[in-house]
């Protein structure tokens, strides 16, 4: 298991932005490697070994660090190719947020902007690309990594197996919760909608006139993921998206450009690029709401009204995420909150933001309800109302292997797929030309 955890891990900081100011090296950068048809240099290793020293203190002497990292870039470019080919998407929603939460903490640790660009060398928007382009490719490689442990089980005596062999390493459970929450986004002033409106008319009056749809959304379209990328937004499943945006976007034909979307970030134009079964390539121009007028007391007594009614007896908190709630993930499920694409509804708790976190820590027993809270997303994040249920406390202890079966189970299946994954790379490395160079 170690050995699958640590490749894991130096796979991940093969991605990674460093952190700190790249050491100044006394000769001129060089290839240290080649895939395909890129070049790995000697700096890239650089920076992610003070990062990995930096991140596991145990790896502080490692003298085989820069050789295993390099490994890990090789495996990262080669599985990056083979997620392209395969047209894997991303949850551009999920990048949005890690990114801004990752540049916030990392502007937290410069006294001024001035000092946090000089000590990269580029620019905020220039550092800010570089953490997308991180997570951009830690959820293409997770999101493929998935997709090959489709189908894949494991046996009681395999997941025995496991625990045998791991017993030192899983002994302790942490503590784990199952929490249902209910959602609510302030609504948007008539002012705001008319005005946005307004503008994404005289948009489309271009597009009408034969303007270029790519260079209109670089000039106007406020989605700062995909603007600069003439609104492409790249493949996607269905179901990656809203309703109202994704029925409007499957209603196309190749080519064609739909009238005015309304979501709730703001007016929408879509062009359909291509469609092929349940996957689609588009791009778009978003003009965004302005929300600086945003009705929040309103989000907020609307969701006290709905904990009122819980609390009365007079509808259920399962019944009510299922009316109420704007997430749709979780108000199909009556409000189950479910992490990182598991099937469990025990999660811990530190895996949430930390107010979250401490909204739960105040709920003590099952069926308490947290009194309603705006939440208030890093960066450019859209702010939002919430109240959360505690169904069920799991307090941490030592694994027992008959009472646990179901998370053991699910250490086991993911150990197991991890394994199988690299068993995969290591033969996609047979079909790519690589050379590795003296580091």
């Amino acid at each position: 298991m170690k050995k699958v955890w640590m490749r894991a891990a130096l796979l991940f900081l093969a991605g990674s932005l460093p952190l700190q100011t790249p050491v100044v090296a006394e000769v001129i950068d060089r290839v240290v490697a080649i895939v395909g048809h890129d070049a790995i240099f000697k700096s890239d290793i650089d920076n992610r070994v003070l990062m990995a020293r930096m991140q596991y203190p145990e790896m502080a002497n490692d003298q085989g660090l820069s050789r295993s990292i390099l490994e890990g870039l090789i495996d990262q470019k080669i599985i990056l190719a083979k997620a392209q080919l395969d047209s894997v998407s991303v949850d551009k929603g999920a990048i949005d947020a890690s990114v801004n939460d990752r540049f916030k903490q990392l502007s937290s640790q410069f006294a001024s902007k001035a000092d946090m660009e000089s000590r990269f060398g580029k620019s905020s928007a220039g550092i800010r690309e570089s953490i997308r382009q991180e997570f951009r490719n830690q959820q293409l490689i997770e999101t493929l990594r998935r997709k090959k442990a489709t189908g894949i089980s494991v046996t009681y005596a395999e997941t025995m197996a496991f625990y045998t062999s791991h017993r030192d390493q899983i002994s302790e459970i942490p503590e784990s919760v199952s929490v249902s929450q209910i959602v609510k986004y302030a609504g948007v002033s008539d002012e705001s909608k008319a005005q946005s409106l307004t503008n994404i008319k005289k948009i489309q009056k271009e597009l009408k006139a034969g303007a270029d749809f790519g260079e209109l959304a670089k000039q106007y379209s406020e989605d700062p993921g995909s603007s600069k990328l003439g609104g492409d937004l790249g493949v996607a499943s269905k179901g990656a998206y809203i309703p109202s945006f994704e029925n409007a976007a499957f209603a196309l034909k190749e080519g064609e450009i739909s009238g005015i979307v309304e979501t709730r970030y703001g007016f929408h134009l879509i062009q359909l690029l291509s469609k092929e079964g349940n996957t689609i390539h588009l791009r778009h121009i978003l003009v965004v709401f302005d929300r600086s007028t945003d009705d929040f007391s309103q989000m907020i007594s609307s969701l006290g009204a709905i904990r009122s009614d819980v609390l009365s007896g007079k509808a259920t908190f399962a019944e009510s995420a299922k009316r109420y709630s704007d997430d749709p993930a979780s108000a199909v499920l009556g409000g189950t909150l479910l992490i990182g694409g598991s099937n469990n509804p025990l999660f811990v708790p530190s895996s949430l933001r930390k107010d979250l976190q401490q909204i739960i820590a105040s709920l003590k027993k099952p069926g308490d309800i947290s009194e309603p809270k705006k939440i208030e997303p890093p960066q450019q994040g859209e702010p939002f109302g919430i109240i959360l249920q505690l169904n069920q406390r799991v307090p941490a202890h030592r694994l027992d292997p008959e009472k646990d079966y179901a998370a053991l189970e699910e250490m086991a299946l993911e150990d197991k797929s991890r394994a199988l994954f690299n068993d995969w790379v290591t033969m996609l490395r047979k079909e790519v030309f690589v050379r590795l160079l003296d580091i």
